[in-house]
């Protein structure tokens, strides 16, 4: 209730200065500067596009002495990260490892070779940062193109103003406090994905270029090489938009539509695509396989759609995996119930609201009746319900699912402060002043965060990601001379979303290699598959302490 309460009170007393004080500078002086220089350089397109990447670019990379680079923490960041490293060193996977069974993680495929479960996209991203110096680069790099993207997308359905606060806004919130960027997730691409095609749809409608349908074509191939299912439900209602308007009342003639449309997208999906069916080819044997239909077939029983049945038992090398297996079916079969979908319905809504909705930014929605009538938004309206009873089939969520919708929402946040701005109460500008309101406190709590930060007067909880445990133990080994295997073993209370078993893709030529301790007779061939390795052993707990590391014979040895 405080967190709600807080926001509120701020936003009221600046509304009323503005109302009760309209010459001062908190009134609307300065913020009717602000708004002037806005104005002029939003009408400049192309540079505020480019500025509202940069900037972000600029400001994260300003904070790293501060901030440091992200680690990664969990099963699905250090997944990416594997790939990343595959394709760094110009493979598209790596051979089945003889050993395998001992690194066996999760969200990874083993046989026909050895990969990251993930489509390729969110790996080439990390690939081109970990090439220029680290992974995290990619990430970075992809975030800057996210918040300029959602501002070029906004300028195909806004006036430019308004798209350029837009564009500020992501950059305050997704670019800079958001695990969006500050970790390994695949979240930008997706939603730079989904900008790309969703500012297509209205620039090829009004003008019909075929560089506008090359645009969308390859936020296509992003979308299907991220978040695919995610993706499909965007394009889908894009298509259904697209098409109504090619075969409508106002539809462009065919041959237009053919040389100026389908064809460049033609051209542009197909050998991108057919790229796509390569990487699968070489990763699991079939272009029409992806390595996550393997990954589930192999290990998973819970399903991801509320329709489909439970697969069938599996068998599993390591308990922590097969706990980890059997709460995924558990959740599933509770989803198919109606007290489980509510439930699961209420945790998606906080997850998406606690990451796209940050306060006082939901003030702004008093506004979305009068945004759901707006003749402007009813393609988007029509494209955000077909995506939303999408998610509402999947069993689980997290917010990075909704990533390809994210210039959607930004689209209806701001239709929704262009409608606001308007309202008058007792003729006095109420609207004006809220959505002042609301802009500046946006801003302004993101710009004090970071000053806070930079001062060291306290730590900014976003920056601090990372699986600082396991770091501890690297740099421990770091400092030795040698090569090491750790052998890794888990209390019961450790977070079941958290793994150390981890490897990149030379497992025989890393220093450090982690293996899962399955028993001194299972060890005993690791051992004398590596007879030149230091050995490790390690528990994992939940006890914020650093681990110990103790040498495998001793540990053994005072075990038995």
């Amino acid at each position: 209730m405080l967190k709600v309460l807080k926001p509120a009170v701020a936003v009221a007393i600046l509304v009323y200065l503005q109302i009760r004080f309209p010459q001062t500078w908190i009134g609307s002086l300065g913020v009717q500067g602000l708004e002037r220089f806005g104005k002029r350089l939003a009408a400049r397109k192309s540079l505020s596009v480019f500025l509202v990447g940069l900037s972000l670019l600029l400001i994260r990379s300003a904070v790293i002495p501060v901030s440091g680079i992200p680690l990664p923490q969990f099963h699905d960041e250090n997944s990416y990260l594997l790939a990343a490293d595959t394709l760094a060193h110009g493979h598209l996977t790596n051979p089945p490892h003889p050993m395998w069974m001992h690194f066996e993680t999760f969200h990874v495929v083993w046989h026909p070779t050895y990969m990251s479960m993930y489509p390729p996209g969110q790996g080439l991203i990390l690939a081109l940062g970990q090439v220029l110096g680290n992974p995290w680069i990619g990430q970075l790099f992809s975030a800057a193109l996210l918040c300029a993207a959602i501002c070029w997308m906004l300028q195909g359905w806004i006036p430019p103003q308004w798209a350029l606060l837009g564009g500020v806004l992501a950059v305050a919130r997704l670019g800079l406090l958001s695990y969006f960027t500050n970790g390994y997730w695949c979240s930008c691409l997706p939603a730079l994905g989904g900008a790309l095609v969703l500012g297509a749809l209205p620039r090829i409608e009004h003008s019909t270029r075929p560089r506008d349908a090359v645009v969308m074509a390859i936020g296509l191939v992003i979308l299907a090489n991220t978040r695919p299912y995610e993706g499909f439900l965007l394009s889908l209602g894009v298509a259904v938009a697209l098409f109504a308007w090619m075969l409508g009342k106002d539809r462009p003639p065919a041959r237009v539509s053919l040389a100026r449309i389908l064809l460049p997208l033609v051209l542009t999906l197909s050998p991108l695509a057919a790229w796509t069916g390569y990487y699968y080819y070489r990763v699991t044997g079939s272009p029409f396989r992806m390595a996550y239909d393997v990954n589930r077939e192999t290990y998973a029983m819970g399903r991801y759609f509320i329709w489909q049945s439970p697969g069938p038992q599996k068998t599993y090398n390591h308990a922590r995996m097969q706990e980890k297996y059997e709460r995924e079916l558990r959740d599933a079969q509770e989803y198919k119930t109606l007290a489980g979908f509510i439930r699961s319905a209420r945790s998606k809504f906080f997850y998406f609201w606690q990451a796209y909705l940050v306060s006082p930014l939901p003030f702004v929605l008093i506004a979305l009746p009068c945004a759901a009538r707006d003749r402007r938004l009813r393609v988007p309206w029509m494209i955000g319900v077909i995506f939303v009873i999408g998610l509402a089939v999947e069993v689980w969520f997290l917010p990075h699912y909704f990533a390809p919708a994210t210039a959607l929402l930004f689209l209806v946040l701001m239709q929704c402060m262009r409608h606001l701005r308007r309202f008058r109460w007792r003729e006095q500008p109420l609207g004006l002043g809220l959505v002042r309101a609301v802009t500046v406190i946006y801003i302004g709590t993101v710009v004090l965060r970071i000053g806070l930060a930079v001062t060291h007067i306290h730590p900014e909880r976003e920056w601090r990601h990372g699986d600082m445990q396991r770091e501890s133990i690297v740099q421990q080994l770091k400092g030795l001379p040698g090569e090491h295997v750790v052998l890794v073993s888990y209390s019961p209370d450790f977070d079941p979303d958290r793994e150390w078993v981890y490897n990149l893709s030379n497992i025989d030529g890393s220093k450090i290699i982690w293996a899962r301790d399955m028993g001194p007779e299972k060890n005993r061939e690791l051992l004398a598959y590596y007879p030149r390795r230091q050995f490790w052993m390690v528990h994992a707990d939940s006890s914020p302490q650093p681990p110990q590391l103790q040498p495998y014979r001793q540990a053994s040895t005072s075990l038995e």
